[in-house]
């Protein structure tokens, strides 16, 4: 599983120009899941995810997490993480999950995210999607399950 963490002061999902999903401060989570990924995979970020403190406290320390700063989140499902780009020009997406296992992982996911106490707000699976974000930072990460 492959997490793309960017914190927001706002984002956005647009389909066909009408917004699907939309947050204020928070997290703009990119989601990538691996063929061998499972429950377990998807509990382990989430809770990672939930933890992780990269919210600036009165000091200019990044000690604060999502959960002290009242964040929202926003979780686009996004196969194209998983490209391979070693050989040739045309990235190749052989170890991402297919649907509908990846649809399912990607909402139980979603669903420990709403677990941890979030709110959560998200794209839709499969669609062609526009996002739109400001960077808070920019303040990126990416995280390796």
């Amino acid at each position: 599983m492959r997490v793309v963490i960017q914190r927001v002061n706002h984002a956005k999902v647009d389909i066909d120009n009408k917004t699907v999903g939309k947050i204020g401060r928070g997290f703009l989570l990119l989601v990538g899941l691996k063929d061998a990924d499972e429950l377990a995979t998807v509990k382990k970020a989430a809770d990672k995810i939930s933890k992780m403190r990269i919210f600036e406290d009165e000091e200019g320390k990044t000690n604060l997490s999502l959960k002290d700063v009242n964040g929202e989140i926003l979780s686009v499902s996004q196969f194209t993480l998983l490209a391979n780009t070693k050989k040739g020009n045309r990235p190749s997406f052989v170890e991402a999950m297919r649907p509908p296992k990846s649809k399912q992982l990607w909402e139980d996911f979603n669903q420990e995210l709403e677990d941890h106490g979030f709110h959560v707000e998200t794209g839709e699976f499969g669609a062609d999607m526009q996002v739109s974000l400001e960077n808070d930072g920019p303040f990126t990460i990416v995280l390796d399950l």
